[in-house]
């Protein structure tokens, strides 16, 4: 996306589920700063600390905290805030999770998907609705080439699986309620993604960090296992280009993976590697697998189709990706260190977001 076309949010009213998540945070912060109106509906930060927290979002959009499994506190903010473009994000994203609290899992990515479905179904104000899923929606057959939307669905743990049914759910509200409506419906499939303010449990990205803090070797229990890894902000933009693409022509919503190039589909000790070289200090890393329950062992997605339709292409790859990570960490950890305020610790960490978040469109722009 073009900063030109980011004029195009200003003033729309946006509608954010999950905001106060890792990726739901960072979204806030573009969309805040392009002048948006922006609400999200989430729990509370899923992690101590919180990038959401830390950035101070709460106090610069309206934050509602509460359960996408509520439907009628959904349908109370959709009265109250009247959404043009609802991003759904929220969901329960970790594959560990899934297998110890299943139940959890599908209520939430599930019915959290009907619950927001409806909302939109029954306001006529939203325009634009975009589903996030996964890339690991598809049955995965460990094959060498990328899955395409086409492709069966049928994710193998309960989190993959809870996505799946997610897409399928938002396929028959298409079918059944939204073809001949106003609101444009996409899904959006995702790949791994990494980036600064990432501190979930059981994510490759903060182990890392959590190793470097404390000055051990990072613990890699699948280093083998390959995945499509790119930047939080790549997945964003594009998520951002599809909601206003399919505003302003509603004939290319649809279905689609939301990728890096092959050549950033990586093993979990190359990426490991790479933010030990990025971060220095002799940092190192060692295989000890736990033996935990099934994760696949190889996933690669064909993004032809945004190719195709947004004349999409990656913008950094995964070598810039981890360093631009490693960078903000380092500033976290440095500040924290030497007990910075709440507020100068807000400061500085939006200005860093925003660096990034200009770094990148910058650069998007000289391609």
């Amino acid at each position: 996306m073009q900063k030109t076309e980011m004029s195009f949010f200003r003033d729309k009213r946006i509608l954010i589920t999950g905001h106060t998540g890792f990726k739901g945070s960072w979204l806030s912060r573009i969309l805040i700063d392009a002048g948006a109106k922006v609400t999200g509906v989430s729990l509370a930060p899923p992690t101590s600390p919180s990038i959401f927290s830390i950035c101070r979002l709460e106090n610069q959009m309206d934050s509602v905290i509460g359960d996408v499994r509520d439907f009628e506190l959904l349908k109370e903010v959709f009265e109250r805030v009247q959404p043009q473009i609802v991003i759904h994000l929220a969901a329960q994203p970790i594959v560990r999770e899934s297998y110890k609290n299943p139940r959890e899992t599908y209520e939430t990515n599930v019915m959290g998907t009907v619950n927001i479905l409806e909302c939109a179904r029954q306001f006529s104000c939203v325009r634009s609705f975009l589903n996030v899923t996964t890339d690991k929606v598809y049955e995965n057959k460990e094959w060498e080439w990328g899955y395409r939307e086409e492709d069966v669905l049928d994710g193998f743990d309960p989190y993959s699986n809870s996505k799946s049914c997610s897409e399928l759910v938002t396929h028959s509200y298409i079918r059944s309620f939204f073809a001949d409506s106003d609101t444009a419906v996409s899904t959006a499939r995702a790949g791994n993604v990494i980036g600064g303010g990432d501190f979930a449990s059981d994510r490759i990205i903060p182990d890392c960090y959590r190793s470097a803090v404390i000055k051990q070797s990072v613990t890699v229990r699948n280093p083998y296992s390959i995945r499509p890894y790119q930047h939080v902000l790549e997945p964003l933009f594009l998520y951002l280009t599809i909601v206003k693409k399919q505003w302003e022509d509603p004939s290319i919503r649809g279905y689609y993976n939301v990728g890096p190039d092959d050549c950033d589909c990586v093993d979990t000790g190359t990426l490991t590697t790479l933010f030990c070289k990025s971060w220095g200090r002799g940092m190192q890393w060692q295989n000890k697998s736990d033996g935990g329950p099934h994760e696949a062992g190889f996933l690669k997605l064909d993004c032809s189709r945004v190719r195709r339709v947004f004349g999409w292409k990656p913008t950094w790859h995964i070598e810039k990706a981890v360093a631009k990570s490693v960078e903000w960490y380092q500033l976290y950890n440095m500040l924290i260190t030497h007990l910075a305020e709440p507020k100068e610790l807000a400061d500085k960490m939006n200005a860093c977001m925003r660096e990034q978040i200009r770094s990148f469109l910058t650069d998007g722009e000289e391609q």
